[in-house]
């Protein structure tokens, strides 16, 4: 990973049971609240079936975004539909694997020789893949390549750790501050789209429209714009701006915390 650019993190939930609703996904609200506590944000995240022409598309998009940050949720397990080994191996190694050492004999030592036939499958992994190791529930690691693509089971249980264990090591913490400024405007987005389109490259904008009823039945249009920037002097000369719009244009708005 280049130093001089910040990472963008994608999460990809892999689980056919979660798009046909045997299971309810936990990881995108984790991910999103342990980012978030250390500065960072998602960029994006893929739920997505156990199909393995689809994982390797999904792999290969975010592999070719520069300092892209995986994490992978599912398929590293000892059944036939575990594919996660198989396909980042295939995008991340040229296809290479090996039989991690140390996890396999964990592996035997835990569930001997008769009970690990087809569970040490778990260690043949992507070739020079190294181990995470906080599982608590049953001690089965995932693993990680390139000390950016993470790699861990569908359990939230086990893999959560795992996540925290990853985070702690490689991104503790974002050290660029990003300032912001958060407004609810009491008017359509269409009337502040000049103004939008005139903000510099260095200022992240999000603007979210909402239509409100009154008691009349009558809508009533509304807008939360927020800005971001790592430069605050650019970014209060832009709150000024707005501010001063919105005066001309004599609508009501409530700044946010």
């Amino acid at each position: 990973m280049k130093d001089n650019m910040k990472p963008t993190f994608f999460a990809v939930i892999i689980g056919s049971e979660i798009l046909d609703g045997r299971r309810n996904d936990k990881h995108f609200e984790f991910l999103k609240r342990e980012l978030k506590s250390r500065g960072w944000s998602l960029s994006g995240v893929y739920i997505i079936e156990d199909d393995i022409d689809l994982m390797k598309q999904t792999y290969l998009q975010i592999k070719k975004i520069p300092n892209s940050v995986l994490f992978s949720f599912g398929g590293i397990g000892a059944t036939p539909d575990d594919y996660t080994r198989e396909v980042s191996s295939t995008i991340f190694t040229d296809g290479e694997m090996e039989f991690n050492q140390e996890f396999k004999d964990r592996i035997v030592k835990r569930f001997g020789i008769q009970g690990s036939i087809h569970r040490v499958n778990m260690s043949n992994l992507p070739k020079s893949a190294k181990l995470l190791y906080d599982n608590p529930i049953n001690k089965m690691s995932g693993y990680y390549l390139e000390d950016r693509f993470f790699f861990v089971p569908g359990f939230p249980e086990m893999s959560h750790p795992m996540i925290r264990e990853a985070l702690n090591r490689f991104f503790p913490e974002n050290s660029e501050e990003i300032f912001s400024y958060s407004v609810i405007v009491d008017t359509s987005e269409n009337l502040l789209i000049d103004w939008m389109e005139k903000l510099s490259k260095n200022i992240t904008l999000s603007s979210l429209p909402k239509l409100d009823t009154d008691k009349n039945g009558k809508i009533k249009p509304s807008v939360n714009i927020q800005i971001k920037s790592t430069d605050k002097i650019e970014l209060e000369n832009e709150i000024k701006k707005l501010q001063n719009i919105l005066k001309e244009l004599k609508v009501n708005y409530k700044n946010l915390i």
